[in-house]
């Protein structure tokens, strides 16, 4: 098993950073990791940590689990480290349709196992980022499959971003540097993956950005959904402990 799919009870705590754009509570929980959430609720020796502001989506903890919670109050992005745009279902004109699942998956997991990363993580980065067209470019210039953009690429040797095993191999080994710097943390990897490593060392932790927020979210999610097809048993062990 890679690194990450060990780490499966902090992708699910990680799973409630909410998307929304007013205020909203930054709780740091006993086991070290961050998540922002709209609002909260007790329930006994139980609180409910609400997604959004509706209710229909909450990770209830142990009260005991939560070591502090502050109210937040988005300020605006710094210059440096503004989240790139991905541009996910945009190829580039002309190009081909997208590659399939059966395409992809080849390259992900000879990826994932040169880096040791979980071709499921790595699959919904893809899926987040450029939605599996290979010539995707987004607004930002970011490359490609896995969105690099042209310095990040030529950093990593990767001479040609849409050729989709070499973006793959690049994206991957970028990911896998950004685990290593964060400790396996995967939103803050994920965080920097979409925003770079500078703003979440500025803001020590997730910036406070809507699309970065989003993002981390919505990656999290997929490769919770993607987890849980391969590992049902296992998933609902995690939860319910």
């Amino acid at each position: 098993m890679s690194r990450v799919g060990e780490c499966l009870c902090v992708v699910l705590t990680l799973g409630c950073l909410g998307t929304a754009a007013h205020a909203a509570e930054h709780i740091t929980l006993r086991n070290g990791f961050d998540l922002f959430c709209d609002h909260r609720e007790a329930n006994g020796e139980k609180v409910r940590l609400y997604v959004d502001a509706a209710g229909s989506s909450f990770l209830e903890v142990d009260a005991s689990d939560i070591v502090s919670a502050e109210k937040v109050d988005w300020p605006a992005p710094v210059a440096t480290g503004a989240p790139k745009a991905t541009a996910v279902g945009a190829p580039m004109a002309g190009a081909a349709e997208k590659l399939s699942e059966a395409d992809l998956q080849p390259m992900l997991t000879t990826a994932g196992t040169t880096y040791n990363v979980d071709a499921d993580l790595l699959a919904s980065v893809v899926r987040a980022e450029s939605g599996g067209h290979a010539r995707a470019v987004s607004r930002a210039g970011a490359q490609g499959l896995m969105q690099l953009m042209p310095g990040t690429a030529n950093d990593l040797g990767v001479a040609d971003s849409f050729a989709p095993t070499e973006n793959i191999r690049g994206g991957t080994a970028y990911l896998d540097a950004l685990l290593k710097r964060y400790n396996d943390n995967l939103a803050l990897a994920l965080a920097a993956y979409n925003a770079g490593p500078a703003a979440v060392d500025h803001w020590h932790g997730i910036p406070p950005y809507r699309e970065t927020r989003a993002y981390v979210a919505r990656v999290i999610r997929e490769y919770n959904r993607r987890y849980a097809l391969r590992h049902p048993a296992e998933l609902r062990s995690a939860v319910t402990r």
